[in-house]
């Protein structure tokens, strides 16, 4: 097995700020996973929050699990591996899509197929970030257009406040009417409990359908307080990492959020599908600065989830990649063998480690 290493820039249309700071544009790490004449694609987004902040990081990371020797491994001791040896997570991601890639080709089969999931149904939402009224007038027309998304996701937990955030909303709601789409609020981690509680119900009135990550990653055991309090459900991203973190807050929260950079790939997530569900909570992937490439790989696993947020792709400027098709809303996996997406052919592309 011939591994290798290739990084790219992404370059954004708008950068996307929220409530811990703003993020342009940035290179990202794709693993190519070579055998039997098959190549598996992945995709790495580098970040701090999960332990690998650029693509030399996240090189050394992969190399690290790589040279222990992985031949001959199955997917599920290689990820065992990597989480013995505390690889980032951000990092593995790479090389776990790019497996399930390879895998899923060898038998000739689109992955969602052999994965055991459908085709996904549920629209994807469309983000837009921190930003004063008047920027969000000039911009939501420019997300919107032409009516492709059938739901917005608006970021708050403004560093400047309640006010700045209840502002922005405003503005959001009044130039997304024409487009009739349903809203839905990330804060981030931006509000301690008492704000969490006042925007739930101040949200509540005007009809979003969900808040997610209200509170400070550290912050989960006030979950419970303001579960009782909110009228809207709540989602837990940043404080939901990995499936055995599901049963602490299971009683305080109605879903979880997981990401494939944040959790390590393809393999944790189906644990914390499976984990979600059998304590009953809804499930919801999201996604960090990624091409079509990982964008694909989370579109095979969306047919049984929720609330779907695989949107970073359509703010690229140009996407390297292609494999995650938008139709009627919604973010599709292409039926192509493996997860179908790969690099297009005139991307700069540079071999790295």
């Amino acid at each position: 097995m011939k591994i290798n290493y290739h990084k790219v820039l992404l370059k954004k249309r708008f950068p996307l700020k929220i409530s811990r700071g703003v993020k342009g544009d940035s290179y990202n790490v794709f693993v190519s996973v070579e055998k039997d004449g098959i190549t598996g694609w992945g995709e790495a987004a580098p970040g701090k929050n999960e332990n690998a902040d650029s693509p030399e990081k996240v090189v050394a990371e992969l190399k690290r699990l790589v040279d222990t020797n992985i031949t001959g491994l199955s997917i599920y001791e290689i990820e065992a591996r990597a989480r013995a040896l505390k690889i980032a997570p951000c990092a593995y991601a790479g090389l776990d899509i790019a497996l399930w890639d390879w895998t899923a080709k060898k038998a000739q089969m689109p992955l969602y197929q052999l994965l055991g999931f459908p085709l996904p149904t549920q629209p994807t939402s469309m983000t837009i970030g921190i930003n004063p009224p008047e920027v969000v007038k000039e911009r939501i027309p420019l997300l919107l257009e032409g009516n492709r998304f059938k739901s917005l996701k608006v970021k708050l937990g403004a560093p400047e406040g309640v006010e700045a955030d209840k502002a922005m909303f405003a503005q959001v709601v009044e130039s997304s009417q024409a487009y009739k789409v349903k809203i839905r609020v990330d804060a981030n981690g931006g509000w301690d409990l008492p704000t969490a509680i006042h925007m739930s119900k101040w949200l509540a009135e005007r009809g979003v359908s969900y808040i997610e990550q209200p509170l400070k990653e550290g912050n989960e055991a006030e979950l419970a307080e303001l579960y009782k309090a909110s009228p809207l459900p709540l989602y837990v991203d940043e404080s939901c990492r990995f499936a055995e973190q599901i049963p602490q807050w299971a009683d305080a929260v109605h879903g979880v959020n997981f990401k494939l950079m944040k959790c390590g790939g393809i393999t944790e997530a189906l644990r914390i599908i499976s984990t979600a569900k059998a304590f009953g909570l809804k499930t919801m992937i999201g996604c960090m600065s990624e091409s079509s490439i990982a964008i694909a790989a989370g579109a095979a696993l969306s047919g049984v989830l929720d609330h779907i947020d695989l949107d970073s792709h359509y703010n690229l400027y140009p996407d390297p990649a292609h494999g995650a098709p938008l139709h009627d809303g919604i973010t599709l996996p292409t039926t192509n063998f493996g997860h179908g997406a790969a690099l297009n052919e005139n991307t700069d592309v540079t071999t790295i480690g």
